[in-house]
């Protein structure tokens, strides 16, 4: 009934972003963060840290993305926590502490949101160690 009909419609044509995912342990400035933004998610790129490494993986599609690389490299899920990072806002404002990899009740953490103080502080150290 419908077989003209689909012959008609053109094929559509997908466009996909190819993420990069980055291991920083070096330091990256705020301008390459934000030229990654912009080729991403416009405004904000995500990152996961590992907070016994004091390293950071950026660029993926995904937190879990990120999370899956630090885990091949060595890192162990517990140390894990997803942020986003706005490289146009300032002070600690430029840090979002907000991914689905950070839901772990086991841990005490029950929400999107990172709930420990000492785990936000210890983030923010290792953010602010790689970045200008």
């Amino acid at each position: 009934m419908f077989h003209g009909i689909i012959a008609e419609i053109e094929p559509m044509t997908y466009t996909k972003i190819l993420m990069e995912i980055r291991i920083i342990d070096t330091k990256i400035t705020k301008s390459e963060i934000k030229k990654i933004a912009e080729a991403q998610f416009g405004n904000f790129v995500k990152a996961v840290v590992d907070i016994e490494k004091g390293i950071m993986a950026i660029g993926g599609e995904l937190h879990a993305d990120e999370e899956a690389e630090l885990l091949e490299q060595g890192s162990k899920q517990e140390h894990l926590w997803g942020i986003n990072l706005y490289p146009a806002r300032a002070g600690d404002d430029w840090i979002e502490f907000d991914s689905m990899i950070n839901i772990r009740p086991s841990q005490g953490n029950s929400t999107r949101g990172i709930g420990d103080p000492a785990i936000q502080q210890r983030i923010r150290e290792i953010v602010s160690k790689f970045t200008d």
